[in-house]
This record gives structure tokens, C-alpha cells and sequence, in this order.
């Protein structure tokens, strides 16, 4: 699958699970110096493959007859400062309530972990901005996934797909901690009870095979 398809089988799935509305939201891929991104305001349900403009990593517009999404600043940002090889942005409901009221989600469940443990709110911007660009680089440092202030959310991965999954886990925690504040206050996991996990990870248990 070319990664212009990629796309728009994964703009198709954000639409279907709603974590995009309208027209918004927009994904991105990297292939050495190019990047091939959502066009603006396109839906991402009705996309096909030559609709998807190519840039290079100095913004210049390479292949396409549509414009790149607005946001796509923000996304050679993180290109530029990570060794991620995609990029989501969402509008999902959850991700935004979270971006709207706190400035980090807590690791209210071990599996934080998989976006780097603690996701971070990155300050306010208007959309397609250098200002939005740099705050959303710095959210992103040392983690897979970042909250956009009273936007939406961000992630990325060595793939489309890693990308996409680190989206639907953001919103799936961001979901959990939103329905638990209406049971009460949720627990959040402590350094060492996170290190613990990290270290059964790295030596899972075995099980003696029967004889």
C-alpha cells in the first residue's frame, strides 16, 4: 500500500471510531526527505490517493494539486525533532475534554507507558501556527502522544498504523479518567509501581512446560 493509500484507509478508520468531525483532523507519513499529508479541508473519509499532496521537510509543496493541511507546520516540527515516521492529529471527544480542563493526563493505567507515561497539555496557539508548532515539538519531548490545548491530540510512530494505534490508546485513557472522575477521584500510578512494570516487561515470567 503506497503511503498516499495509507492515508486514506486511515483517514477513513479515524472517521468511523470518531475521532475526527467535519473536516477536521489531519495524518501525515515520511519517506526520507517527503512527506505526504492530508489535504486542507478535505473530509477524511472521502480522500483518495491523488488528492494527498506531497511536501518536503522545508514545507515546499512537491507533488499534489490540493493544499496540505493547514497543520502541516506542526507536523515537520515534530519531524524535525523526533524519529517518528508518522504523525495523527485528532479532534476526538475525550482527548479534547482532557485538553480543555488539565494541562497533563496522569498515568491512571499502566499502559501510559506505551506513549511515553505522563501526556502533556501543550499550551494554546491558534491552529496552523509557528506558536502551535513549537508548543506541540516541546509537548512531544521524550513521548509518543500530546494533548493540544483546548484542540485536540497528537501522536505519532515508526508507522501509519503504530501512529494510529497511539491515538485510539490516548483517547481510550483520556476516556478512562474522564468517566472515572464521575465515580471519583482516579488513583494515579506512582514512579515505582510504573518502574515495576517496565521491569516485569523486560523479564516476563515462564511457565514449566508439563512432562
Amino acid at each position: 500500500m503506497s503511503l498516499r493509500e495509507q492515508l486514506c484507509e486511515y483517514g477513513r478508520r479515524a472517521v468511523e471510531l470518531g475521532l475526527v468531525i467535519g473536516t477536521s483532523g489531519n495524518l501525515s507519513v515520511r519517506e526520507g526527505d517527503l512527506v505526504a499529508v492530508t489535504p486542507s479541508g478535505a473530509a477524511l473519509d472521502r480522500l483518495t490517493p491523488e488528492m494527498c499532496p506531497v511536501v518536503d521537510v522545508e514545507g515546499y509543496l512537491v507533488e499534489g494539486d490540493l493544499q496540505p493541511s493547514s497543520e502541516t507546520p506542526m507536523h515537520l516540527a515534530v519531524y524535525a525533532t523526533t524519529d517518528a515516521k508518522a504523525i495523527v492529529h485528532t479532534h476526538s471527544v475525550f482527548g479534547t475534554i482532557v485538553a480543555t480542563t488539565m494541562t497533563e493526563l496522569p498515568p491512571v493505567h499502566y499502559n501510559a507507558l506505551l506513549l511515553g507515561g505522563v501526556v502533556r497539555v501543550a499550551e494554546y496557539a491558534t491552529y496552523g501556527t509557528p506558536e502551535l508548532a513549537a508548543n506541540v515539538r516541546a509537548a512531544m519531548e521524550g513521548k509518543k502522544a500530546a494533548l493540544m490545548a483546548n484542540h485536540g491530540g497528537v501522536t505519532v510512530g515508526a508507522t501509519l498504523e503504530e501512529a494510529f494505534e497511539a491515538t485510539r490508546l490516548l483517547e481510550w485513557l483520556c476516556e478512562v479518567y474522564v468517566r472515572g472522575l464521575s465515580v471519583g477521584k482516579p488513583a494515579v500510578l506512582t514512579n515505582e509501581q510504573l518502574n515495576a512494570v517496565v521491569e516485569r516487561a523486560l523479564n516476563p515470567p515462564t511457565f514449566p512446560r508439563r512432562l
